[in-house]
């Protein structure tokens, strides 16, 4: 078969492609801007990329035209695909069809943590000789590949609630079946396409819905909107995990995120000693271990290979050092994942200096959603600088609960000006955007070197 994929650059659509050409398809693909790491992963594999979604492209004449959700009507491509008739499907529906078939597919959900954790059940399952296969919305360093296709039964999946393509508004992930799913947590998001959290609520209880009486629903039982999605009706056995005390069945931790025990309800049944930081990735791990428990597992087995768990890019990825003040690089992007990131670094650094630098990009940050939450995403760093961008909100208001340890600028080149005057020898500059952040990492090493 011969797709071509509108969207290609993607990791989702990235990470599609390369499982497509590894089943042995011929895949052909564009994107707005052919840009890597994708690009580079997906010519490395033979894959031929167009620049731009000219309608000439309907001369390629596959199979099937695969659109992303990035796709919109008015694409002069998919104007021609419609007004040829031309068949055409989304990138979830493609895997649906070809991709997940006989598969037991482990399906990883949630407002936050769904790559890390992702990367952590396909690790758990690869070093237990399961030979998953995976998608993950990021390129795992175990792995060093966002996707393969993976000789065992259990596919491990990346399950986004984002809308499917222009044509079809359902999330992707209930186009996945998984017979075990991690709810791992649920807050407002993509403001852009839900009203509010009841309709992502919505959402999340199709993929409930969608799991077998057979499978295991692996639910972190801190999370008061996963309980109502719960409530709303629940056929399969449930695990939950973060239990607050002793609760029946329940996973939960003892310890540091660092080092910690794990408990089922009061009985000790694993220990995790790893280098991931801050309370979040700890419920990432138990989430983790219940579900690879579903395939087969034993916790204990998949605890200890957490000791060799390398993350992913873009995950507090220490990016160099220079004139000894470290700059990392992290993909948080929502409040709550900005706070999580920064307790995870402060657990690491101590009393030495947090500078957070970030890019409100996504596109709930841009419409001021959460503008409000800002000052309590910052409140743990010492300073804040934020880059002002076209949003039609204030982040200079936003964030003046911060008094002066908040700073705005309206360029990359001012921010790192403005960092690179703030930061001294023993600090800790830390970058967050779910985009290139106009390659700011690199620029603030070059303005932070020692003069002379």
């Amino acid at each position: 078969m011969h797709i071509h994929i509108l969207g290609i650059c993607g990791t989702f659509m990235g990470g599609l492609a390369a499982l497509a050409r590894e089943a042995g398809h011929k895949v052909t693909g564009c994107d707005a801007n052919v840009y890597p790491p994708m690009s580079d992963q997906l010519r490395a594999l033979g894959i031929d990329l167009v620049e731009g979604f000219d309608a000439a492209q309907l001369s390629f004449a596959p199979d099937v035209y695969v659109v992303g959700n990035v796709v919109t009507r008015g694409n002069a491509l998919m104007e021609a695909i419609l007004d040829a008739g031309a068949r055409y499907t989304s990138g979830p529906q493609w895997l649906a069809e070809h991709v997940l078939p006989g598969r037991h597919v482990l399906a990883v959900a949630g407002t936050h943590g769904k790559t890390s954790t992702t990367s952590m059940l396909a690790w758990m399952l690869e070093s237990a000789g399961l030979q998953p296969g995976f998608l993950v919305g990021g390129v795992p360093l175990n792995f060093g590949v966002s996707a393969r296709l993976g000789q065992g039964k259990a596919f491990v999946i990346e399950a986004d609630e984002y809308d499917t393509a222009f044509f079809d508004k359902r999330s992707k992930f209930v186009h996945y079946r998984p017979r075990t799913a991690i709810l791992n947590n649920l807050e407002l998001d993509h403001a852009d396409i839900f009203p509010d959290l009841a309709a992502i609520e919505t959402q999340f209880h199709h993929l409930v819905r969608t799991v077998p009486a057979s499978g295991r629903l692996v639910v972190n039982a801190r999370d008061e909107a996963l309980q109502r999605v719960l409530a709303r009706g629940c056929w399969s056995e449930v695990q939950r995990f973060g239990t607050r005390k002793e609760a029946p069945g329940g996973l939960r931790a003892r310890g540091e995120p660092h080092d910690f025990d794990v408990l089922r309800g009061s009985l000790k049944i694993a220990h995790v000693a790893w280098p991931l930081l801050g309370e979040h990735n700890q419920l990432n791990a138990l989430a983790a271990l219940a579900a690879a428990e579903h395939v087969g597992v034993a916790p204990d087995a998949a605890a200890a290979s957490l000791a060799d768990f390398r993350n992913v890019r873009r995950r507090l990825e220490l990016r160099g050092e220079a004139g000894g003040v470290k700059v990392y690089d992290d993909f948080a992007h929502h409040p709550t994942a900005m706070r999580s990131t920064i307790d995870g670094l402060r657990r690491k650094v101590g009393l030495q200096r947090i500078l957070a630098v970030f890019e409100p990009r996504s596109n709930t940050m841009k419409l001021g959603s959460m503008k409000e939450q800002l000052p309590w995403a910052l409140e743990e760093a010492d300073l804040s600088f934020c880059l002002q961008g076209d949003y039609g909100w204030s982040a200079a208001e936003a964030l003046a609960p911060l008094g002066e340890r908040a700073l705005v600028a309206a360029s990359v080149d001012e921010l790192v000006t403005r960092v690179a005057q703030a930061a001294r020898p023993g600090d800790h500059v830390l970058c967050m955007s779910n985009g290139a952040f106009g390659g700011i990492h690199d620029k603030l090493l070059a303005a932070l070197q020692p003069k002379g």
